[in-house]
């Protein structure tokens, strides 16, 4: 059942002022999706405490995780490129739709992200002897932009996009070695086969991926975003974005974590790079 199921469903169980909610949604969700919650209540003439009460009664967690389900629930979109975008939209249509999808998954990825397992990861990663990043396809991207973070930490640090020299590397590794994996659907049958060989050898695997997935159950620690997007169908777009975030906050807890003289030795990197650029008044 969608969303606008739901609503019809339950639509007289609601207050006199989600009943306004509601229909104004019945009548144009497409416009309900499109708008500020300051937007919709306006026009519901309800206030924005009740948009966010009507949200909640629909087991949603709020608001921008409402019109995720809602832009979930009118259509298909179109194959192989977005489910939120359909064949007909103009350029001021699919850009929209793009950044409001993708604001809805971040948010929906940063509730359902489990802050123990952040901790765990952080105190493995400021631990590790080494450090390597992997993922296929759309996360290998990904896996890089994870390199070109945690290469100015000190650290020893590899990415290999190959699936040999990921195995080579995890035959290799040893206690006190970290292998960090990404794969948001978490079936990738060779990411899963390296997971196994890198915890044969006694690294420790973090797996960034789809909750109780097969690769999920060979990680020792694994960060599980929430972010409704069917890869086999659509490209990866919201996904690939919950991931760099992910790493972005990994990145930052390890320099909190490794204290302010860690810190100096990241300004020194910082300026050994500014000859390399045009001064900002040029």
């Amino acid at each position: 059942m969608n969303i606008l199921e739901k609503i019809n469903l339950q639509i007289t169980t609601f207050s006199k002022s989600e009943r306004k909610v509601a229909e104004v949604i019945i009548d144009n969700p497409e416009q309900a999706i499109h708008s500020s919650i300051a937007t919709l209540a306006k026009i519901a003439d309800v206030s924005e405490p009740t948009v966010n009460r009507f949200c909640r009664r629909l087991d949603t967690k709020g608001f921008p995780d409402f019109k995720l389900h809602l832009a979930q629930g009118l259509a298909n979109g179109t194959p192989y490129v977005n489910r939120h975008v359909d064949e007909s939209d103009g350029p001021e249509e699919y850009t929209a739709k793009i950044f409001e999808s993708t604001m809805a998954s971040l948010n929906s990825a940063r509730k359902s992200i489990d802050i123990s397992q952040v901790n765990r990861a952080v105190d493995i990663l400021t631990q590790a002897k080494k450090i390597s990043f992997f993922g296929l396809g759309a996360s290998a991207s990904v896996a890089q932009d994870a390199l070109n973070k945690f290469f100015r930490f000190n650290v020893p640090v590899n990415c290999f996009e190959d699936i040999v020299m990921q195995r080579m590397n995890c035959m290799n590794s040893s206690e006190g070695d970290v292998v960090m994996l990404f794969s948001h659907t978490g079936r990738t049958k060779q990411l899963v086969e390296i997971a196994e060989i890198a915890r044969q050898n006694d690294a420790t695997v973090i797996g960034v991926t789809s909750k109780d997935s097969p690769l999920a159950k060979e990680c020792n620690i694994c960060l599980s975003p929430d972010v409704p997007e069917d890869t086999d169908l659509y490209m990866p777009m919201a996904s690939r974005i919950a991931q760099l975030v992910i790493i972005d906050v990994l990145a930052t807890g390890f320099t909190l974590r490794r204290g302010p003289k860690f810190r100096d030795n990241l300004k020194k990197v910082k300026d050994s790079l500014r000859p390399s650029r045009f001064d900002k008044r040029d």
